[in-house]
């Protein structure tokens, strides 16, 4: 199974108590976190709804 990784390149302060939510439920806590996640469709959601706060590769 493909995984991606997903890096925080945004702060969290002032954002929607939403989006804080999502980026926490994915393991991102402050600037420069990273985490590797499972490349499917809820992932893919989740980073779809904060796209504007991480950047995405693909993991090995």
């Amino acid at each position: 199974m493909k995984n991606v990784k997903i890096t925080l390149v945004k702060s969290l302060n002032g954002r929607l108590e939403k989006h804080i939510a999502t980026a926490h439920s994915l393991g991102l806590r402050k600037i420069n976190d990273t985490t590797i996640q499972p490349d499917n469709e809820a992932t893919r959601g989740k980073i779809a709804s904060i796209a504007y706060l991480v950047t995405v590769e693909e993991a090995e």
